[in-house]
């Protein structure tokens, strides 16, 4: 299995060589030549290809090679179905309600935020987010659901948000959970730590540099890799003046 998509251009070409490969199994060859050395051909070999199209950061499959493949198209997930069933099992009981909440917001947000390359409200956003919400859950079990939701969709998207598409996403979160002011989650103890470490570096602990480096935790708690990003001198490696 090849997720071709995330191959570099110059890389698919050396997968035309396949073709040797299926000419081989068309022959019912036991052996047969690769780049110039005789392999052994196991019989029930099987050559995948998967494609993502449109998607950002993708490439797409040059045509000798879609020409060496049998296509076969999917269909588009039912993400609010999949959203539910993912807030069941993280102990979520009224998840049919706050799953379409959820898909609501990120929908709107698709289609009413300005468009950023680092912008993602697809299956991987959701599911991440999702995992922050059981977390939370399990952490605060007395708080009502739509609360925990709601402070997980605000808090660990807002973040990623530039200046100008914010007030548009609390907008949204406001329409979606009305009447809801839900306390940011705080870490005093991390944020003292914070602060002492900005002061050793003889910068100004501002609260909202400070509020900027509780997120960056917070994100790498959930994501692989983060990114920072945002204008010079906006606070991205140090500084008294948070990023946008």
């Amino acid at each position: 299995m090849l997720e071709a998509h995330a191959a570099a251009f110059e890389s698919l070409s050396l997968l035309s060589q396949v073709k040797c490969v299926q000419d081989a199994i068309r022959a019912k060859k036991t052996t047969f030549s690769f780049l110039g050395e005789m392999i052994a051909l196991v019989p029930t070999v099987g050559l995948f290809i998967t494609m993502n199209p449109g998607y950002a950061g993708r490439t797409e499959l040059p045509e000798n090679l879609k020409a060496l493949f049998r296509p076969c198209a999917m269909v588009v997930p039912d993400f609010e179905l999949i959203c539910e069933i993912m807030l069941v099992a993280e102990g979520f009981l009224d998840a049919k309600l706050l799953a379409r909440k959820f898909i609501t917001l990120y929908t709107l947000c698709k289609e009413l935020l300005s468009k950023q390359d680092h912008y993602d409200w697809g299956l991987r956003a959701i599911k991440s987010v999702l995992v922050v919400a059981g977390s939370l859950k399990r952490g605060d079990p007395g708080r009502a659901e739509d609360q925990v939701l709601m402070r997980a969709l605000r808090d660990f998207n807002t973040p990623k948000i530039v200046t100008d598409d914010l007030p548009v996403f609390m907008g949204l979160i406001g329409d979606l959970f009305p009447a809801l002011d839900v306390p940011r989650k705080r870490d005093l103890n991390f944020e003292k730590v914070i602060k002492q470490s900005i002061l050793e570096l003889r910068l100004q602990a501002e609260e909202s540099f400070v509020l900027k480096v509780v997120q960056l935790e917070e994100l790498l708690q959930v994501r692989h890799s983060v990114f920072v990003i945002g204008n010079a001198g906006c606070g991205k490696s140090q500084g008294g003046r948070s990023p946008p």
